[in-house]
């Protein structure tokens, strides 16, 4: 089935991938993995190289969901600060979360490195401050968490933002060199064909529930779906529709993002961008609380390009495409266990680092060793109140809320 949000610069310039058979098997797995986004690929990795009997069943395609579709940014951390944590979990909680969701930085890395995936991966993100005082708190985020965790990053002020970025009137940004962006796509179909070699059983157009499939384990990794596959679980989290552009190759790209750092600003309702390795600019900008998509998805997002680029305003897009992002009432990620049935979802809008950590972390779980995947399971969560009719409704409205103050 054609689906008209999915016409991507992803899609279009994918590497080479094989598809994979409909699921028809009887055969006993150890771990039977549903999703085929990063962190059921994540986990049907490290549990085949655990020695684990694996099988990973995707309802449409590799990456067809919100792997597959994102800004391709790489923001390290999670939607709260540091501080924020500390202030809530306390200085040991808070370590183990900093160390695990700050070093997904490197476990992504590393996989890429190791299975040698070819994902256009740069380094550099900017969080451009979109008020004065978003840049004062940006500050004083970035020095705590320098001063309490070692993480370094460069305070940029309002008259040297130009070495990044050209536009949009910002008020200062921090800069992080271990974030950065990638092809996500790419990245998605790397880790296939590394689960495909480590000898995990791939199956395509297989919508499956758990029971459908003979296993001692199940990992859930549907995120923004996982309430066709569980539905109580599925109340914790809501889709909030994003949706991006690529421009036509950009000759004069310099002009715009010289540092070729992917940038995101401070509001609630951001607006993200980078540069392709081919140099068009990649464009996510406003958010729907509906999921029926803009008539026009271009001209949705367009008016946000000319708020930040106004000489980009008629500029040729190319490919102009939409998806869901998961996201939970507090903004942390979902993790836990029920009996046989693992499970992660609700990254937020912060999942292209974290959920390969996740899958991995869902792998050691399976396997017996709980310690790491507590740090997460243990949070606090609340499904969204109103039930199956009201839930999104009553979200929309606090969303709402929040957007409205982007403009005063």
């Amino acid at each position: 089935m054609n689906d008209p949000l999915n016409n991507s610069y992803y899609q279009a310039s994918a590497n080479a991938w094989v598809p994979r058979p409909v699921f028809t098997s009887c055969e006993k797995y150890d771990v039977a993995v549903i999703g085929g986004g990063f962190t059921g690929l994540s986990a049907a990795l490290a549990c085949a190289e655990k020695g684990l009997k694996v099988a990973l069943l995707e309802a449409r395609s590799i990456g067809y969901g919100a792997s597959g579709r994102n800004g391709g940014q790489l923001i390290p951390g999670l939607r709260w600060s540091m501080r924020e944590l500390d202030e809530e979990f306390g200085r040991e909680r808070s370590q183990a979360i900093f160390d695990l969701a700050y070093g997904a930085v490197d476990r992504v890395k590393q996989r890429i490195d190791r299975h040698s995936i070819q994902c256009d991966l740069k380094s550099g993100h900017l969080e451009a401050a979109y008020k004065p005082a978003h840049f004062d708190a940006m500050r004083r985020d970035a020095e705590y968490l320098e001063k309490q965790f070692g993480w370094k990053s460069e305070t940029v002020q309002p008259k040297d933002l130009e070495k990044h970025i050209r536009g949009g009137g910002y008020h200062g940004g921090i800069y992080d060199p271990q974030g950065g962006h990638f092809h996500p796509l790419n990245y998605a179909l790397g880790l296939a064909s590394a689960a495909q070699q480590a000898g995990v059983s791939i199956f395509e157009n297989s919508f499956v529930r758990p029971g459908d499939v003979d296993a001692g384990a199940v990992i859930v990794a549907t995120d923004s779906w996982l309430h066709e596959i569980n539905e109580r679980l599925g109340r914790y989290t809501i889709p909030i529709m994003n949706y991006n552009i690529a421009t036509q190759p950009l000759a004069n790209w310099e002009a715009f993002l010289p540092s070729d750092a992917a940038v995101a600003d401070s509001r609630f309702v951001l607006n993200y961008y980078r540069l392709s390795a081919d140099k068009r600019l990649i464009f996510g900008g406003g958010e729907k609380y509906v999921q029926t998509p803009p008539a026009d998805i271009s001209a949705f997002v367009r008016r946000h390009i000319a708020d930040v680029f106004p000489s980009l305003a008629d500029t040729a897009i190319d490919y102009a495409w939409g998806g869901a992002v998961g996201v939970t009432m507090n903004r942390l990620p979902h993790m836990g266990r029920e009996g046989k049935l693992f499970f992660a979802h609700g990254f937020s809008g912060h999942g292209a680092l974290v959920t390969t950590l996740a899958g991995e972390l869902l792998a050691e779980a399976v396997a017996g060793t709980m310690g790491r995947f507590d740090v997460f399971a243990r949070l606090p969560h609340r499904p969204f109140p109103g039930g199956k009719l009201l839930a999104r409704p009553l979200a929309t409205l606090g969303l709402l809320y929040y957007a409205l103050r982007d403009r005063l």
